[in-house]
């Protein structure tokens, strides 16, 4: 089986995903983001390039990526990078490259900054549209969506299960942004099933 990266959100704690992952007995590799959340600086992480190519750096082998939120963009900018190097990705209230606001997400840049005061400017920058090139990432893809998320609304989703050609969308009752923490077990269950499946 290979190896599971878990990539966070703009929030950068590596211990996002343990609940999960303790869940999963996974000892994949958990990613934190220099500068980020309450995450201190570091030089040479001054953007998302260089975060994709932090995961770029860990992928000598085949892997497997769960990412949340901001995540999801840095593991879809690694597959596009590197697609012989994902086996199977999973993609939980992210935005994925596409236009967010434009499918009904909210802004979430005020909030994130009252809650992270010292987190690097750089993460409210707009970022690059993946959707013209979305439809050449051949991994299995299982997306996770809560129904209550108004930062990236279900229809987000939606969108990339028809871009991604081999996506599957399972949307969570009353789940929000924090899914894999609100409802770590049901999150849990449908990565083990989606991580077993052959690529």
């Amino acid at each position: 089986m290979a190896k599971t990266l878990f990539l966070p959100g703009a929030g950068g704690a590596a211990s996002f995903w343990k609940p999960v992952a303790d869940r999963l007995e996974s000892n994949g590799e958990f990613f934190s983001w220099p500068g980020l959340g309450n995450e201190p600086p570091e030089a040479g992480a001054a953007g998302l390039d260089d975060l994709v190519a932090k995961v770029l750096d860990r992928m000598s082998e085949p892997v497997d990526i769960v990412a949340q939120s901001m995540g999801g963009f840095i593991a879809l900018a690694a597959a596009l990078a590197a697609p012989e190097k994902v086996e199977r990705l999973v993609l939980t209230v992210t935005s994925g490259g596409l236009p967010v606001a434009d499918l009904g997400g909210a802004d979430w840049r005020a909030d994130y900054f009252r809650a992270f005061p010292r987190a690097a400017k750089w993460i409210a920058e707009p970022v690059e549209d993946l959707s013209a090139r979305l439809p050449s990432i051949a991994a299995p893809t299982l997306l996770l969506w809560g129904d209550r998320d108004p930062i990236s609304p279900v229809a987000v989703g939606e969108r990339l299960r028809a871009l991604l050609p081999d996506a599957r969308l399972h949307v969570i009752p009353g789940a929000g942004h924090d899914a894999a923490i609100t409802h770590a077990d049901i999150v849990a269950s449908l990565i083990a099933r989606h991580l077993t499946r052959a690529p």
